[in-house]
């Protein structure tokens, strides 16, 4: 089970959810994946992404200075 780290900061949708979508490709089920985004929609877009993908969003946390960090399992 492998842990990555996407840097999605400073990208404005839909860039985000198509690097992870990218970034899905290589990985295997169990693996998690921790996104670093700023973009004012990525809470919106990542829970629409992986119920469309059928992934677990573990969570989506909003930190003070706009940034958002979230945790996807595969």
């Amino acid at each position: 089970m492998a842990s990555i780290v996407l840097d999605a900061l400073g990208l404005k949708c839909p860039q985000p959810i198509l690097k992870i979508a990218i970034k899905a490709k290589e990985l295997q089920p169990g693996d998690m994946l921790e996104v670093l985004a700023d973009c004012p929609s990525f809470p919106v877009d990542i829970k629409a992404w992986c119920e469309r993908t059928g992934k677990t969003l573990l969570f989506c946390a909003t930190e003070g200075d706009g940034k958002h960090k979230a945790q996807v399992q595969f």
